[in-house]
């Protein structure tokens, strides 16, 4: 299977913005771009993924990007994640690549060994992988193949709305529930666990 990973990053001064009462605006640059680099890190060695599309309106983010030697798109007009994942998804397509997998920067704990359980259930397509949040509510990873076969529904309660799609389109839908995919780092608890758990995140 041809993978493209495609990876939405906010503009790294702008994101976190709800752990502004622990961590200055220069502390949340710095830990954006230390999640952003883990997780081209983490994607840009995997043999099971093709290429690495980076989506974003920071011009910083995007240069990052390139170092590491992904492909990236300038998101203009008004801030919309799922018409972002949309725009990008519509490129992989132009390169005919048969699954796209959506991974948010912001997943501290992912490592290679995560994203090859995701590719190993997404064998036999057509089918949607999703791995939930630790809440189940959001969405912190989503592998659809073919690409396409599902509308984006990122944002409040996502997890339930992929699902709902998924079904609606009758094709074979594969949770995958894992700790570190679980854990996205979005509120002071989520730092204070991952400060825990990893002496990487200083923060």
């Amino acid at each position: 299977m041809t993978l493209w990973a495609i990876v939405p990053v906010k503009p790294l001064r702008r994101g976190k913005s709800r752990l502004a009462g622990i961590l200055s605006e220069d502390e949340r640059a710095d830990l954006n771009r230390t999640l952003l680099q883990h997780t081209l890190e983490t994607l840009t060695t995997l043999k099971e993924v093709e290429e690495v599309l980076v989506v974003s309106r920071d011009p910083q983010v995007l240069t990052i990007a390139r170092n590491y030697g992904a492909r990236t798109v300038r998101e203009d007009g008004q801030p919309d994640l799922n018409t972002a994942l949309k725009r990008a998804t519509v490129i992989a397509q132009v390169y005919a690549t048969r699954g796209v997998l959506v991974l948010p920067a912001d997943l501290p704990l992912i490592s290679r060994e995560d994203a090859r359980v995701l590719v190993e259930r997404a064998s036999d397509p057509p089918v949607v992988v999703i791995a939930p949040d630790r809440h189940q509510k959001g969405t912190n990873a989503l592998l659809i193949s073919p690409a396409g076969l599902i509308e984006y529904q990122f944002g409040e309660n996502s997890f339930q709305r992929h699902c709902n799609l998924v079904k609606k389109a009758g094709v074979r839908l594969e949770i995958v529930n894992l700790p570190s995919l679980g854990l996205d780092l979005d509120s002071p608890e989520d730092l204070e666990i991952i400060r825990n758990l990893e002496s990487t995140f200083s923060f």
